[in-house]
């Protein structure tokens, strides 16, 4: 079988010409979009979402050269003060950020009291989404705001096996959830993939988490093909690239 088109809706780069924020004691090893490319160099890339890391907090800079060196089929996510001005939005916007990230889980980002003013907000001024890294035993007293709210989507499956029960209620919902981290937490990945698409089709997004930094078990080519072996090839292609691009809307898209 031919490689299945692929929008990485999850990676990281981390430039070391870039001030990089120690967390928790943790400063991350560098990964370039020169790495990032030779990593994905037999895979059918059709573009990706650059990430924010914790490491990497309000800084704009690497995010900006990083998107002008992979080019208009990546967009960025970004992590953003709550006083940011609606200009710069405008701008982020323009130079290809597509959404905004709290990072509950590791902090580096905004505060979580201001996440439904925030995820109003860059929803109605550019029309962002808003990301979140939680570990989903979290989510079941924040779920009727999050329901409420523009548009959300959830890293790496929600990271925990007991939270898969308020991921797939959220998926039904219409918050996307990212296939992602696989090696992050204790998810039986493979049945909450089929129960996550069965919930909602247009939901899950597949993200490579490339370098995964700090995680039990980095990325490896199996992840791609669980998908496919878990979800058959037609929903995998949804998974791949279509419901991330539907997302995204990356400045080029190819189908």
């Amino acid at each position: 079988m031919q490689p299945l088109r692929l929008f990485d809706s999850h990676l990281h780069i981390i430039d070391k010409r870039f001030p990089l924020v120690v967390n928790n004691g943790f400063v991350p090893d560098e990964f370039t979009c020169d790495d990032y490319l030779h990593c994905m160099k037999n895979y059918e890339l059709g573009g990706g979402a650059v990430v924010s890391g914790s490491f990497q907090a309000f800084d704009q800079d690497y995010l900006v050269a990083a998107l002008e060196t992979l080019g208009q089929r990546f967009v960025g996510v970004t992590q953003l003060p709550e006083n940011i001005s609606d200009q710069e939005l405008v701008h982020l916007d323009r130079l290809g950020v597509r959404a905004l990230r709290f990072n509950i889980k590791r902090g580096g980002s905004e505060r979580i009291r201001y996440l439904d003013r925030m995820a109003r907000r860059v929803y109605e001024t550019v029309g962002w989404h808003v990301e979140l890294y939680v570990d989903s035993t979290a989510l079941k007293e924040l779920y009727h705001s999050l329901i409420s709210l523009p548009a959300i989507s959830i890293d790496h499956l929600g990271l925990s096996q007991k939270g898969l029960g308020t991921i797939t209620r959220l998926a039904e919902q219409g918050i996307r959830i990212k296939a992602s981290g696989f090696g992050r937490g204790d998810i039986e990945t493979g049945r909450a993939l089929r129960d996550i698409y069965s919930a909602n089709p247009g939901a899950l997004m597949f993200g490579t988490d490339l370098p995964s930094t700090r995680a039990a078990r980095p990325y490896q080519d199996d992840d791609y093909t669980l998908v496919i072996e878990a979800l058959g090839e037609t929903a995998a292609r949804r998974v791949f690239y279509e419901n991330a691009v539907d997302l995204y809307r990356p400045r080029i898209a190819t189908g």
